[in-house]
């Protein structure tokens, strides 16, 4: 069979499926997409493509993101009719992101087609991050940018055959006219190779020997470090759990950049500003900020870790959330929706009110304490991510469950269990 994957970001969400599919054989594969050091993954064939326009600094701004997602789109488009043109590659179905509107116009090219669409997010004025945080107070503007951003999908809805949303919270932001057309199923969570790990050991440089399971390490972990992933609140949690907890050390993962919201207003960004907030109250020497990290380095990160840290603002759901938990990580969370869709407070991790620095700390210091006490969420965590979010058994089947649905019998790909 065809595939086509498009996502301007390769691999992006399809990271697991794109590769099982390739590993079957039997199939050619082709990943349209923008990112100019895209992984050579086996069995694809990766081409890119430019957007056809790209909005400037002078866009309205109530249509530059629709003029940014129309640009995306022919680029997208033109790209993928020169692949048939040159290569003779037709796909019996494509499967990609609409978010940046690459899709928009794949029907008009080959309206016998049919799309999956993948579906992340959709604006609204309440219940998600913007607006959350009153630190971040809100443009009269506000309302109206965000309902400009939604014309991607309320777009592309009519062009993809079914769409495909990771969460329901996430599913749950769009209008209910698109439910019955989005089906609800994660990316999926290697579990099979993402497990706990007693005998971890990671080394640090400033410490000069390994840390492992012994030490009391607790860990923060984000693609950058900004305040819809509660940064801040981290920042302002630290210096009463490194004080009443001396031998603690947390370990801190994230880039510079900002991946949601605004930036900080301080030379340096959001970690600048906050040093300076806290500064004389840190033992500076235990906190150990190692940037953006190898996966291989992340795994071990959340392995030694006696207690992880996960914060963010109402909004999409990190994979790091459920990988941490497939690793039979002790989590404390930010008591938020899309959070409680997969932590049951007490039961598979522990939530605390996002705003309240204070309640993080009490409950870090608790765990690091007595970790005997919480040992045991660690591993319902982890039996909860195999259970419902487990790529081979549970995530896997149900999209190509999706993906049969809209092709032809003899088209159809062997669902495997």
């Amino acid at each position: 069979m065809n595939i086509l994957f498009v996502h301007q970001n390769m691999p992006g969400q399809y990271r697991e499926l794109v590769q099982w599919l390739a590993a079957q054989g039997g199939h050619t594969i082709y990943f349209l997409t923008q990112r100019k050091n895209a992984p050579d993954l086996p069995g694809i064939q990766t081409r890119k493509y430019q957007p056809h326009r790209v909005a400037t600094k002078r866009s309205y701004g109530l249509s530059k993101v629709w003029e940014e997602a129309t640009g995306a789109g022919f680029g997208a488009v033109m790209a993928a009719r020169e692949i048939e043109e040159k290569e003779g590659f037709k796909p019996d179905i494509i499967v990609g992101h609409v978010g940046w509107g690459e899709l928009t116009f794949f029907k008009q090219l080959w309206a016998d087609v049919p799309i999956i669409g993948f579906f992340e997010y959709y604006y609204n004025i309440t219940g998600g991050s913007v607006g959350f945080d009153p630190e971040e107070p809100i443009s009269e503007h506000a309302p109206y940018l965000m309902q400009s951003r939604n014309a991607v999908p309320l777009a592309n809805i009519e062009t993809v055959d079914q769409g495909h949303c990771p969460t329901y919270w996430q599913r749950d932001r769009f209008p209910k006219s698109f439910h019955e057309r989005v089906y609800v199923c994660h990316d999926g969570i290697r579990t099979d190779k993402l497990k706990p790990n007693p005998k971890v050991s990671l080394g640090l440089g400033r410490l000069g020997r390994p840390v492992t399971r012994d030490d009391e390490v607790f860990t923060y972990l984000a693609r950058n470090l900004e305040r819809t992933r509660g940064f801040h609140i981290l920042m302002r949690a630290l210096p009463r759990i490194l004080k009443e907890r001396p031998k603690a050390r947390v370990l801190i993962v994230g880039g510079m950049d900002v991946s949601y919201g605004g930036k900080s207003a301080t030379p340096g960004g959001l970690r600048a500003e906050m040093e300076a907030e806290v500064h004389d109250k840190v033992d500076w020497d235990r906190v150990h900020f190692l940037g953006q990290v190898p996966y291989s380095e992340y795994q071990k990160l959340v392995q030694v870790s006696r207690c992880h840290i996960y914060l963010t603002m109402p909004f999409v759901l990190s994979w790091s959330l459920l990988e941490s938990m497939s690793m039979g990580a002790t989590v404390v969370a930010s008591d938020v929706a899309p959070v409680r869709e997969a932590i049951t407070h007490g039961e598979t991790g522990l939530l605390v009110d996002f705003f309240d620095p204070d309640a993080l700390a009490s409950q870090v210091i608790d765990v690091l304490a007595r970790p005997d006490a919480y040992g045991h969420l660690g591993t319902a965590a982890r039996a909860h991510v195999i259970e419902t979010y487990d790529f081979l058994t549970k995530c896997l089947p149900e999209h190509l469950r999706q993906i049969n649905a809209l092709l032809p019998a003899d088209k159809h790909i062997d669902i495997p269990g």
